[in-house]
């Protein structure tokens, strides 16, 4: 008879499937990594060996995973919960898998297993926009800012084109491959527009969500999404997340960049990095195509 666990006490390594496990078609190698809701994985496709990445619903303040690896509630009373962000995470793959573009994650594949349900993506080599900061693994300059968002916003603008919003970009989010273009990632927080007040999900980060995330009343669009790429460029620049929209709301201690770096970077990068952190939608370009168009402006 299995040992069995309480949920606090169980094993460390029972947080993530292990080397070798066999889900559907695929093989466990790594995690890859891993926060409140997922976790991500190296995998191999049993057919032909070929690399992927799978993300596996688990949300740890709900659930945990038992010695054979079913993911089960913690309380009864979070199945409610527990449904309805796996129904969630289920719809994101789903939308995913229509919407094909070099700059946005490949979902190859969906399905469900051990009570929870995994998405199964191209692996992409890289490093995240975040780490590349971090860890100064990069000489950010003009050229490579460029190349990172020019690419990103032509992502960014096949999502609105479909009628959705990913409302969570930011630099953890930004996957930067070799040659310096982008892939953007975890789309869980994903909605459709227009978005009605009472559909909105409170999905928030500090620095990278503008205020009208901050209200359910208020309507989010293109604009929406534009804010938060605005303030992952100003991240590369300072090296800090911004002062948060709600704070600047207040009062405004954000500098221009057009002021701060002028001697460093051209006055039209400076000047699209400004215009699409203006605190109010109105305030920012209202597509991607806007934006990219003043990030390439002649001086």
């Amino acid at each position: 008879m299995a040992e069995y666990y309480e949920p606090e006490t169980y094993p460390i390594e029972w947080n993530y499937l292990q080397t070798g496990t066999i889900i559907d078609q695929y093989v466990i190698e790594r995690e890859l990594a891993h926060g409140g809701f997922s976790s991500v994985y190296l995998a191999r496709q049993t057919s032909d060996q070929v690399q992927v990445a799978i993300k596996e619903y688990l949300p740890r303040k709900l659930a945990h995973r038992t010695w054979n690896n079913v993911v089960v509630v913690n309380d009864e009373e979070f199945q409610p919960l527990f449904k309805r962000g796996r129904r969630l995470f289920f719809e994101e793959a789903r939308v995913l898998a229509t919407l094909k573009h070099p700059n946005i994650v490949e979902v190859i594949n969906f399905f469900e297993a051990n009570s929870t349900v995994y998405m199964v993506m191209v692996y992409n080599y890289g490093v995240t926009l975040e780490k590349v900061l971090s860890k100064k693994a990069l000489n950010i300059n003009e050229d490579i800012i460029k190349a990172i968002f020019n690419t990103l916003l032509d992502g960014v603008g096949h999502i609105h084109r479909h009628g959705y919003l990913h409302l969570d970009i930011k630099p953890a989010n930004i996957l930067v491959r070799p040659g310096n273009d982008s892939v953007l990632l975890d789309f869980g927080a994903f909605q459709a527009f227009p978005v009605k007040s009472q559909q909105q999900t409170k999905v928030l980060t500090r620095g990278f969500s503008p205020i009208e995330q901050y209200n359910l009343c208020t309507p989010l669009g293109p604009w929406t999404d534009i804010y938060a790429i605005g303030a992952s460029m100003r991240t590369c620049l300072d090296l800090k997340s911004p002062q948060p929209a709600p704070e600047r709301a207040e009062k405004d201690a954000l500098e221009p960049a057009a002021k701060l770096f002028k001697r460093k970077y051209s006055g039209p990068l400076l000047q699209a990095i400004d215009w699409a952190m203006g605190l109010y939608p109105k305030d920012r370009p209202q597509s991607a195509a806007e934006l990219r168009a003043a990030l390439n402006a002649e001086e």
